[in-house]
């Protein structure tokens, strides 16, 4: 049995390339979506943060990003832009839009620093 398409043939077709493109479209649409919600609840570590965590021995455990990611949360709904994230003796700038730990320190680092470049700060406990 041979199922090739042959020239000069009709063959029915489930929709019309109008239809399977407004299909794709409404998938890719739904797919971005879920992609910015997933994007929403996840904390990113930028490089430089990566390298400063390593260097200052700073691990989080999942509970503690937990806290972490809903207190980003909360800033986001406050409308912050720039927030300094404090928890227990680790401090974190974080880019809220993007939900991205831009550096962070451990209480050695903390004292006597200045802030700069933030519209809130977060204790948490």
């Amino acid at each position: 049995m041979n199922d090739g398409v042959k020239i000069g043939h009709i063959f029915p077709v489930k929709s019309t390339p109008l239809q399977a493109s407004k299909a794709a479209a409404s998938r890719a649409t739904q797919s971005t979506e879920f992609q910015d919600m997933l994007n929403a609840k996840v904390l990113k570590f930028s490089h430089h943060a990566e390298v400063r965590m390593q260097q200052r021995g700073i691990k989080l455990q999942p509970e503690s990003l937990t806290k972490i990611m809903n207190a980003v949360e909360e800033a986001a709904s406050k409308g912050a832009q720039d927030s300094l994230i404090v928890f227990r003796d680790i401090a974190m700038i974080v880019n809220v839009p993007s939900r991205t730990v831009v550096t962070a320190m451990d209480g050695g680092q903390m004292k006597s620093n200045v802030f700069t470049q933030i519209d809130s700060a977060i204790i948490l406990s």
